[in-house]
């Protein structure tokens, strides 16, 4: 059986309340990361920050701040991909990492990038979110990996989607 949950979407389809979801019954640790958007600015630009899976945390500061992005261009920092991102991945056996979630931002950052397939070529547990329309590179390996269970959600499908990822999640953590 393949070890790792991707789950591919559209933006808004529910991707990270699926994810959520999926680890708010869970009795072990989680690792990883998760990423939060700001409402777009005066700029047209929306602010992305980094956070520990599961945090509360809304701080905004250069540390957490992976980048700007507006409707066609993007300001990246990959030196929190390559830092903060880097650490988050850091996680014990004992647990679940949650990446929430791949895109293009990450592709410049080697560390971050290395970390996250070394990741999937491991034993712990992965449930990760990833963009969907960005092909090529970086994403294609993620999603195709061998280890990789790869979903794609939709507004149609994401109560079935659910379901059997319930029993995938319970089956991973026992």
């Amino acid at each position: 059986m393949k070890k790792h949950i991707v789950i591919a979407g559209e933006r808004q389809v529910g991707k990270t309340t699926l994810i959520r979801k999926l680890i708010e019954d869970c009795d072990v640790p989680i690792y990883g990361f998760e990423t939060r958007c700001t409402d777009y600015g005066p700029d047209g630009y929306h602010g992305i920050y980094m956070y520990a899976a599961g945090s509360t945390d809304d701080t905004q500061t250069e540390e957490n701040h992976v980048g700007d992005c507006n409707r066609r261009d993007r300001r990246i920092n990959l030196d929190v991909f390559d830092s903060l991102g880097v650490s988050l991945l850091e996680a014990k056996p004992d647990g679940i990492i949650v990446m929430d979630e791949l895109g293009f931002m990450e592709e410049g950052s080697k560390y971050f990038c290395d970390r996250v397939l070394e990741l999937l070529d491991g034993d712990i547990p992965v449930i990760a979110a990833a963009k969907c329309k960005h092909f090529g590179g970086f994403l294609d390996k993620v999603r195709n990996h061998e280890n990789v269970m790869l979903y794609t959600l939709t507004e149609e499908n994401r109560n079935e989607v659910y379901a059997e990822l319930k029993a995938v999640v319970e089956e991973m953590i026992h």
